[in-house]
């Protein structure tokens, strides 16, 4: 799959891994991967980032991270869920936090890294890895492209998907972004997930 990579969706991944390193993360997960696409300059998904003005609310993007991590890395779905059956998570957040710090629910998971200090790719990563490939088949792409990823990020149910939807990036948003507003061409391509 990985000969199929642009230089731009090498770079990503790449970048990906960066980010997870600066971070001190164990894994390379969903976040880095948007996080690394941010940071690129000149591709189609760039152009995207920008139009949709993703660029301009990193702050935004971060702290939403920030938060959803804080919660231990639920969604605002899943969030809202547990409230409609009577369970306050930022109630329990709160306990958690006085009893054993702030960001305790946030603390990396430990032990995962190989003893060669490479940092593996979460299952949800490597899904969305997975999933740029089925965008770029469904688009009649022969190749993967920093644009395959992104769509691919808004594909994927999680945190990472409903923080750019709360910034206004849905898959049909930075669908339009990519490829203009017949970005389809009347045939009703269906989104990766």
């Amino acid at each position: 799959m990985f000969e199929r990579f642009t230089r731009g969706a090498r770079a990503t991944v790449k970048g990906a891994v960066a980010q997870a390193e600066r971070a001190g993360a164990d894994s390379v997960t969903e976040e880095h991967l948007l996080l690394a696409l941010l940071e690129q300059e000149g591709g189609r998904a760039s152009f995207a980032v920008t139009a949709l003005g993703l660029h301009d609310r990193r702050a935004s993007l971060d702290a939403a991270f920030a938060e959803a991590r804080r919660r231990g890395g639920l969604t605002r779905a899943d969030t809202d869920a547990l409230a409609d059956i009577g369970i306050d998570i930022g109630a329990i957040v709160s306990r958690v936090e006085g009893a054993h710090g702030e960001g305790a629910l946030a603390a990396g998971r430990g032990g995962r890294r190989w003893w060669s200090g490479h940092r593996p790719f979460t299952p949800g990563a490597k899904t969305v890895l997975e999933n740029s490939l089925r965008v770029a088949l469904g688009r009649g792409d022969h190749f993967i492209g920093e644009e395959h990823l992104l769509l691919a990020l808004t594909a994927k149910p999680g945190v990472v998907a409903d923080v750019l939807t709360e910034h206004g990036a849905t898959y049909a948003t930075v669908r339009r972004a990519l490829y203009g507003p017949d970005a389809d061409g009347g045939q009703g391509h269906a989104k990766a997930g």
